[in-house]
């Protein structure tokens, strides 16, 4: 369960930037950890306190970054039913209404020797025109069954149907270099009649008329990934955003930490610390509310502007935990 449900109401105010994958989840990550400097980071977190810290479960449907940004929107919803798909289709100029929506990534499966495991959608550089056309082929399988089938982005598509309201299903960035069954279940309430059953017996027709698909073969033949299956998550209907809300999710990170390429992500961090990690500090200066999440795989601390007095701000400095300590932690 999240630590700090009830700061809610104080981020929204705030210009908030929510950093994923700030910590490696491997051994060769922590490796990489120790090597690093962080100058902007370490510049700026004195000027600022720690407000929260969300622990949660590497097991979790639901990974930290994406807990924190559903509570700096105002939502109550609970692991793996954050309605992300409604937001992004939104976002992606489709009215989500009052329907209960999924996000379908379409994805390439791995299947090894022991298990199947899922690439990273934005590995597979799809086109507009190759998408579209994978995504009509697939159309028919989704609306035969009553389901409203929308087209956002070449990476995103787009379900909506009333079985998806409340349907727990894992973040897209829980899965992505993993083996996929630990993720395919719903605690237990899969049972012969279950919505999530439907939508496994969904994917399997996907994937039996994507095996034979003649963009397929071709993307083989160049030496590219097929895109061979789906990836259903974010579901639920949409639910209200504040108007004042200044959150921000900076990506920089997500496609290093996800390949388990270290030194793109010490590149990375690199840039981080140029890009928006500057402009926060040079907000904070200017005197503007400025918060800063840190999320890991397992945890995320947030931190907004001190308060008090120079007593405070010392007391805040010396109970600090060194950078790669606290990134560490998470």
């Amino acid at each position: 369960m999240a630590a700090g449900v009830h700061i809610a109401a104080r981020i929204i105010h705030a210009m908030h930037c929510i950093v994923p994958f700030a910590a490696p989840g491997s051994d060769a990550g922590r490796a990489a950890l120790a090597t690093m400097q962080w100058p902007r980071l370490a510049a700026l977190l004195p000027r600022l306190v720690l407000v929260d810290r969300d622990d949660g479960e590497l097991t979790s449907f639901s990974p930290p970054h994406e807990r924190v940004l559903a509570r700096a929107l105002g939502w109550q919803a609970g692991d793996g039913c954050r309605p992300f798909a409604a937001r992004a289709a939104r976002a992606d100029g489709i009215d989500p209404g009052t329907d209960a929506w999924g996000l379908v990534s379409p994805v390439h499966w791995h299947v090894g020797t022991d298990q199947v495991s899922l690439a990273d959608p934005e590995t597979l550089q799809l086109e507009d025109a190759a998408s579209r056309a994978l995504f009509e082929a697939v159309r028919p399988l989704f609306e035969d069954d009553g389901q409203r089938f929308a087209y956002g982005h070449p990476t995103r598509w787009y379900v909506a149907h009333e079985s998806l309201q409340g349907l727990r299903t894992a973040s897209l960035d829980r899965v992505v270099g993993r083996n996929v069954d630990p993720w395919l279940g719903d605690g237990g309430a899969g049972g012969a009649g279950s919505p999530l059953r439907r939508w496994r017996r969904l994917q399997a027709e996907v994937q039996m008329l994507l095996h034979d698909h003649p963009l397929n073969a071709r993307r083989e033949a160049a030496g590219q990934l097929p895109v061979n299956s789906f990836w259903l998550s974010g579901c639920g209907r949409a639910l209200p955003e504040p108007q004042d809300t200044h959150v921000q999710v900076d990506a920089t990170l997500r496609a290093a930490a996800l390949a388990e390429d270290w030194p793109a992500w010490t590149a990375a961090w690199a840039r981080l610390e140029a890009g928006a990690l500057l402009g926060l500090d040079v907000a904070l200066r200017r005197g503007s509310e400025v918060w800063l999440t840190l999320a890991g795989e397992r945890a995320a601390v947030t931190y907004a502007p001190q308060r008090g007095g120079i007593v405070a701000r010392l007391k805040n400095v010396l109970a600090r935990p060194s950078v790669p300590a606290l990134l560490g932690s998470l």
